[in-house]
C-alpha cells in the first residue's frame, strides 16, 4: 500500500524510517517531512495542520492510508477529513483528539471513568486558582489546557512560582490562547512511563507497545524548565508485563470504553503519560499521537510490521500480535541553543557524515533544512536531531547513541548527558 505520513519532525521521520522497512507497505512519502528524510521515502510539499490540503495530497497520490504524526493537525480534524474522502487515516478524530487539545476536558474525562490521577482543578480566574493553589503542598503543576508543543506545563516547588506561571498563562502573554485556561495539579511523585496504545476503536482491543521512558528537563538531573522531551530509552527495567497490564486495566481500557459510551470511536495511539507512585500507577496526561523522542526509541524495537499495525487500526480491523526485539533503544535529542525559549536557529550542522557512519545507530531529523545557495544542513528549530542507538542492553545501546552524539556539533548544541544513566545499570526488563 501507498503511505502518506503528515509531518514534519523527528517523530515523523522515525516512522517514515519504519514503514519503508514494512513488507505491507509499497511507497512512503511524508509531508512536508524534513531534509533527513531520504530514499525510498519521498517528501512532498503539504500545508499539513491544513484539513483540506491533506486531503487533496491524499487524492493526488492516490495515497492508501494517511498516518498522521503531530497533535496539532489531529486537533483541527485532518483525520475526519481524510475520512470523509473516502480514505483510510491512522489517528483519532477531532473529537478524540481533545483528550489532548483540552487538557481540562481530558481530566474530566479520567474523573467520569474512575481513572487514578492526580488531585486538579480547571482555572480561568487567578483568584480561584490561588485559593486551590494554597490547598496544595509540597509541589505545584501548572498546565495551559490548550497545546503548547509540549512546553505549557510547569512543574515547581514554589507556591509563589506557581502562581506566577498562572497570571503569566492566564494573561495570554505565555502561550496566548492555550493558556486562557490553566489546569492546577498536586504533583505527584515517583518514575514516569510512557506507554504507547495502537487503538482500533474496540476498547477491550487495544495492544500495548513496548514501555518506553522520557526525559522532559533540558537539563541533567531533571533541572531546568520543560521541553518536549530531550531524550528516552526502551525497554524500561522497573516496568514488566505485569505492570503494563495494570496500566492497561485501571487507565487505559476505563477511558476508551468513557468516549466510546460517548459517541467516539477511538483509532491511532493513546500516549498514556503514567506516574508511577506509591499508591499505584496515575495518569499525568494524554497524547493522542506518538510520542516524541519515545517514538525514535520504540519503533526500531518493532519487529511486527508496522504499515500492517496501523491499517488494522485505522480500518477496525484485528490488530496483529506486537513483537519487539531483545535488543534495547536509547535516544538523545540534540537542541538548539536558547532552547526550550526562543531557540537559535540556523547554524551548520557539522560532522553528520562521521556521526552516520557508527553502527546501530540511526539518526532522525527534527529542526533542520537545507541553505539553498550551497546545500548545507542547519538548525532550524528548538529540537534539532535525535540519535537513537541499539544494542543487547540499555548500557551498550547508550554508550552507542553518546558515541554518535558527541561527532555532531554547531555552535551552542546541548543535549542531556544523563539520559537512561540509572536503567543502564539496571537489569533489562524483556518486553
Amino acid at each position: 500500500m501507498k503511505v502518506l505520513v503528515v509531518g514534519s519532525g523527528g517523530r515523523e521521520h522515525a516512522l517514515a524510517w519504519g514503514l519503508t522497512r514494512s513488507p505491507s507497505v509499497s511507497e512512503v512519502f511524508v509531508g512536508p517531512g524534513n531534509p533527513g528524510i531520504k530514499l525510498p521515502a519521498r517528501t512532498v510539499a503539504l500545508e499539513a495542520s491544513e484539513p483540506n490540503a491533506v486531503v487533496e495530497l491524499a487524492n493526488e497520490l492516490d495515497i492508501d492510508l494517511v498516518i498522521v504524526g503531530p497533535e496539532v493537525p489531529l486537533v483541527n480534524g485532518v483525520v475526519d477529513a481524510v475520512q470523509a474522502s473516502g480514505r483510510h487515516a491512522f489517528g483519532p478524530t477531532a473529537a478524540g483528539a481533545r483528550l489532548e487539545g483540552s487538557k481540562a476536558w481530558m481530566k474530566e474525562v479520567l474523573a467520569g471513568a474512575g481513572v487514578p490521577t492526580a488531585a486538579h482543578g480547571s482555572f480561568t480566574d487567578a483568584a480561584t486558582a490561588a485559593t486551590f493553589l494554597n490547598t496544595l503542598e509540597g509541589l505545584y503543576v501548572v498546565k495551559t489546557d490548550g497545546l503548547a508543543a509540549g512546553k505549557g506545563v510547569l512543574v515547581t516547588e514554589s507556591e509563589e512560582e506557581a502562581l506566577l506561571a498562572v497570571h503569566d498563562y492566564l494573561s495570554g502573554e505565555a502561550f496566548g490562547d492555550a493558556g486562557r485556561t490553566v489546569v492546577i495539579e498536586e504533583g505527584l511523585r515517583g518514575p514516569e512511563l510512557s506507554l504507547l496504545v495502537i487503538c482500533n476503536g474496540d476498547p477491550d482491543a487495544a495492544v500495548a507497545l513496548a514501555p518506553a521512558q522520557d526525559f522532559k528537563r533540558i537539563h541533567d538531573l531533571d533541572h531546568g524548565p520543560n521541553t518536549g522531551g530531550m531524550g528516552a530509552y526502551s525497554p524500561v527495567p522497573i516496568v514488566g508485563p505485569e505492570m503494563v497490564s495494570q496500566v492497561m486495566a485501571t487507565a487505559v481500557t476505563p477511558t476508551l470504553h468513557s468516549l466510546a459510551a460517548s459517541g467516539i470511536e477511538y483509532r491511532g495511539v493513546l500516549y498514556a503519560g503514567i506516574m508511577l507512585t506509591a499508591d499505584g500507577p496515575k495518569v499525568l496526561e494524554y497524547n493522542v499521537r506518538f510520542g516524541d523522542p519515545e517514538c525514535q526509541a520504540v519503533v526500531p524495537r518493532l519487529t511486527t510490521d508496522l504499515g500492517e499495525l496501523c491499517w488494522a487500526s485505522a480500518t477496525g480491523a484485528t490488530l496483529p500480535e506486537v513483537k519487539f526485539r531483545d535488543e534495547a533503544c536509547v535516544t538523545v535529542v540534540l537542541a538548539s541553543e536558547n532552547y526550550p525559549g526562543s531557540p537559535r536557529t540556523g547554524d551548520v550542522i557539522e560532522g553528520l557524515t562521521a556521526a552516520q557512519e557508527v553502527p546501530d545507530t540511526a539518526i532522525f531529523h527534527a529542526g533542520t533544512t537545507l541553505r539553498v545557495r550551497d546545500g548545507a544542513l542547519l538548525t532550524a528549530g528548538g529540537r534539532v536531531l535525535a540519535v537513537t542507538a541499539w544494542g543487547p542492553q540499555i548500557a551498550d545501546a547508550r554508550s552507542r547513541a553518546y558515541e554518535c552524539a558527541k561527532l555532531i556539533s554547531w555552535p551552542g548544541v546541548q543535549y542531556r548527558t544523563d539520559i537512561a544513566q540509572l536503567a543502564a545499570k539496571m537489569p533489562s526488563a524483556q518486553f
